[in-house]
């Protein structure tokens, strides 16, 4: 059974990067990192081959979970390109994302054994289905945002927590000196957003006496220095030994050539002092309570409330997420990602609360509603996910424009290809560059590689056919090209435009009639033309 649901967490996870294969352009920056380092190194002399110096983004961000991807999927790809499963750049960019998806979904296996251990296996397997049926969370743990990165040791910390027996009141000290060290790793690395979470977690294992202070702020000191990159420490009972270890301002001064460069303290002073993170909108204050949590959590959210008021030791663990939404619906820019952290807090309690349900007597009525009632749940989850999942594998229209085109054009020389912005926003990333240097050694290069793929922005129609040396165009518009005379039209691509309801005569009493098998007929996805191939008249 352990085997089972460990396994359903993996493939749960794996099924949303292979149904969604392309990326947007929040992914954009440790996506190319990736490429880069797997590609040239971090050798000084291929700097300048790298991504971020052409499109540096409006604030740095870390490379160290990008080298440490790169550096896991380096021996993936080697294997699976000897097996025959890797032979494109699109191949390669799957397989980074499988390696992310399985470094969380192993965060999600270890939580889950912590939930069979402290609430029982029952309870375990609930937390499972849970989290597998939910949309945002598995859609997104192997897509290569920072929260996905900064998701991984705290789910970890979690477990070095609460990964104790039944009644156990107070966690091991070497517990919680794990916990605390992880994620203060965690914030200054990579989101600076999990110190909010850190907080409350830290005020309260001080009054539950489950660590002191001065040990909390030891531990918190000696994790920040070594994630700082000032030094590693080695704590014993009686000694600690210190030796020098680079880390993230080190290496990203390095990789940026910026020196000092902490970039999580750069996001703090750019987004939060600067106050620059309201260019990109702001919400009320509670738009995380009301409206990102329950996007979250789908029907966990109610069964998260039931479980904390059934059982004391659930109400003692939601009360740092809790506390942590609270304190970071006070910044004004708000994004479902920079809360990503607390649903597996609230899953567990939710699978508590579902466990009460079903193991209500059957031969009551009250037994039977509360057992369809949790399953009614899992099913409403199971749809969302389902329709949102369907939407989201057609809307990255500039990963299946550029693949389309790599496809089409696939034995033609000299090709030389330019790349609009909505394209390279949804899906056209380095990965899809198929015949364009560089290659991984153990991946064999196609017959042709000598394309040119241009990405320049502000390029005015007039400005692309004045380019002799461009052949082809992925564009958002097509007809101000073809009345030029200079382009014709070879291809479209459709993507997402929105859900229509298609109800037969008679209304909504009328779907009842439907038989079963048609009723996914009754919600209809519309797409659109969104990008266009255009090709150089000759």
């Amino acid at each position: 059974m352990s085997f089972a649901m460990d396994l359903l967490l993996l493939a749960t996870s794996w099924a949303h990067v292979l149904l969604a294969p392309y990326t947007k352009v929040e992914e954009s920056f440790n996506l190319h990192a990736t490429h880069d380092v797997l590609m040239y190194g971090v050798g000084r002399d291929n700097l300048y081959n790298f991504d971020h110096n052409i499109f540096p983004g409006a604030v740095p961000r870390t490379f160290i979970g990008s080298i440490l991807l790169a550096w896991l999927t380096s021996p993936v790809a080697y294997v699976a390109s000897q097996w025959g499963l890797l032979s494109t750049k699109l191949d390669l960019q799957i397989a980074v994302r499988l390696v992310l998806a399985t470094l969380n979904a192993t965060g999600f296996m270890l939580i889950r054994r912590t939930v069979c251990r402290r609430f029982g296996r029952p309870t375990g397997l609930i937390y499972v289905l849970l989290t597998c049926s939910q949309f945002h969370l598995p859609f997104w743990m192997g897509r290569t945002l920072p929260n996905m990165f900064a998701l991984f040791p705290v789910n970890l910390g979690f477990y070095a927590l609460y990964n104790r027996a039944p009644q156990s009141q107070s966690p091991t000290r070497r517990s919680t000196d794990v916990t605390f060290a992880l994620l203060t790793f965690t914030a200054v690395v990579f989101r600076s957003e999990v110190a909010l979470l850190l907080a409350p977690l830290a005020i309260q294992a001080l009054l539950l006496r489950h660590i002191s202070f001065t040990r909390l702020i030891s531990v918190g000191f000696l994790s920040a220095m070594l994630s700082i990159g000032a030094y590693r420490s080695v704590c014993t009972e009686r000694s600690a030994t210190v030796e020098r270890l680079a880390l993230t301002v080190t290496v990203d001064s390095y990789l940026w050539n910026q020196w000092p460069l902490w970039p999580e303290l750069y996001g703090i002073y750019f987004n939060v002092y600067q106050g620059k993170s309201s260019d990109w909108g702001t919400s009320p204050v509670h738009a995380y309570f009301l409206s990102h949590l329950p996007k979250l959590l789908l029907g966990s959210l109610p069964l998260a409330v039931l479980g904390a008021a059934l059982d004391n030791r659930v109400r003692a663990l939601m009360y740092p997420p809790v506390l942590f939404i609270v304190l970071i619906s006070c910044l004004g820019h708000k994004e479902w990602r920079f809360i990503i952290y607390v649903v597996p807090f609230f899953n567990v309690a939710a699978a508590r609360g579902a466990r009460w349900m079903v193991s209500r007597r059957k031969g009551s009525l009250f037994g039977r509603i509360m057992f369809l009632a949790a399953m009614g749940i899992l099913a409403l989850n199971c749809a969302i996910t389902i329709v949102s999942m369907r939407a989201s594998m057609a809307n990255y229209p500039g990963g299946s424009a550029l693949a389309t085109f790599n496809d089409q054009y696939a034995d033609q020389h000299a090709v030389q290809v330019h790349i609009s912005n909505l394209a390279a926003q949804t899906g056209a990333s380095l990965f899809l560059q198929s015949h364009s240097p560089p290659y991984i050694p153990s991946m064999t290069a196609p017959a042709i590689n000598d394309w040119v793929y241009n990405k320049t922005e502000s390029l005015s129609p007039r400005d692309l056919t004045a380019s002799t040396s461009l052949t082809h165009l992925i564009t958002e518009s097509s007809v101000e090209f073809i009345r030029t005379g200079r382009w014709k039209l070879v291809d479209s691509v459709q993507g997402f435009s929105r859900w229509k309801w298609n109800l037969p005569r008679g209304g909504i009493a009328k779907v009842l009639e439907i038989p079963l098998h048609q009723w996914l007929s009754v919600l209809e996805m519309e797409t659109n033309d969104q990008l266009y191939i255009l090709e150089r008249a000759k």
